[in-house]
């Protein structure tokens, strides 16, 4: 099976050709037929399994008819990582169509947003705050936006966003096309789901679970000796690509000083670093210039680097359900990938919640001298 079957413009062809994708993953299979025939989806997909390329390319394809220079399409995304990154995913695939896509978030200057918007933008990657500050400033133009996307719905309900975004859909033209894409499905989403959803057609695919290309590690370890450990980890990966995870984002600053101080290339990414300075970490590990970033679960919503090798919780996450999202960033797009947990006697609780999720149990590790 190819995507060739979907009968894609010859233009968006091109542009899957230019990705490098050739078999459609499951959720893409399912859901790129109903998206083209104009259906609500509802889309229940583990992080990595390309929810993005499903909404992408049909949307693609319904702008390539119909008029041009005026807003037609608009995704809203929790964070300006995941807004960025997916802005990037439409502009390779669809870069020979002519269509022109633009990012809307806060913390940078709104003025090349809005101008991006007069200059006849027909996609708009929108957070939801910025977005609803455009709108108060009657700067943005809704009226004929035919296709909605809630990308990561349960993050933006996560992260406070859902009375903004029950304001932005009610103030959508009523005749459109909505899809909704989560990991997970809390009582509130689905709720939204039912207000704004006509009669979506329900897709679901290893619901709230990680992807099966990842192999689960636990090393039981003191909390003075995670820093040790780390570094021995941190030898035996190689020159892979490796994402840490720290709690708080104090922790994640310092733990990326004292790798450097160690030797070893490291960045942050966390909430007190500037728009720009995030953009500048990002672009360093996506290009493979820093080989470890060290993140916060904040900031690393909209991470997308397929090279990602390992995956390590040097702080385990509040909850298992946050496991899964940490952990689908590695084994992306059926490569294999390592998810490695350091916990304390005070987080078995939480690794019997995350194995319960899981359905097996985390293999237990042990290095010499730990």
């Amino acid at each position: 099976m190819n995507f060739d079957q979907f009968d894609f413009h010859p233009r968006i062809h091109a542009g899957i050709i230019k990705a490098g994708y050739s078999t459609p993953t499951p959720i893409q299979q399912s859901a790129i037929p109903l998206v083209l025939a104009g259906r609500d989806v509802m889309g229940l997909a583990q992080t990595g399994t390309g929810k993005t390329a499903a909404f992408v390319l049909p949307i693609l394809q319904r702008l390539s008819r119909g008029p041009r220079g005026k807003l037609r399409a608009l995704i809203l995304s929790p964070t300006r990582e995941l807004a960025e990154q997916t802005h990037a995913t439409i502009q390779k695939l669809g870069y020979q169509t002519g269509l022109r896509s633009l990012t809307i978030f806060g913390g940078v200057s709104a003025q090349p947003q809005i101008q991006g918007l007069r200059a006849g933008a027909e996609v708009a990657v929108a957070c939801p705050g910025r977005l609803l500050d455009l709108m108060g400033q009657r700067a943005v133009n809704l009226s004929a936006v035919e296709v909605v996307v809630l990308d990561e719905a349960d993050q933006m309900f996560d992260m406070g966003f859902l009375p903004d975004i029950r304001r932005i859909l009610s103030a959508l033209p009523p005749q459109r096309q909505t899809l909704l894409f989560s990991a997970t499905m809390p009582d509130e989403i689905r709720a939204l789901a039912d207000g704004f959803l006509r009669q979506p057609a329900a897709i679901e695919f290893g619901f709230s679970r990680p992807v099966e290309t990842v192999d689960h590690e636990l090393y039981p370890v003191e909390h003075i000796r995670k820093f040790e450990l780390l570094l021995e980890i941190l030898q035996r990966a190689g020159s892979d690509q490796v994402l840490i995870f720290t709690r708080t984002k104090h922790r994640a600053k310092k733990l990326a000083e004292q790798l450097v101080k160690a030797g070893l290339p490291a960045t942050s990414l966390q909430g007190n670093l500037s728009q720009t300075r995030r953009q500048q970490a990002m672009d360093s590990f996506r290009n493979g210039r820093v080989k470890i970033l060290v993140a916060t679960d904040i900031a690393a919503r909209g991470i997308d680097v397929s090279k990602i090798s390992h995956v390590i919780n040097f702080d385990m996450p509040d909850t298992a359900v946050a496991y899964t999202h940490r952990i689908g960033r590695t084994g992306r797009m059926s490569k294999l990938g390592s998810a490695l947990s350091f916990a304390t006697r005070e987080d078995m609780p939480l690794v019997r919640s995350i194995e319960q999720l899981l359905g097996r149990s985390l293999e237990r590790r042990k290095l010499a001298g730990f």
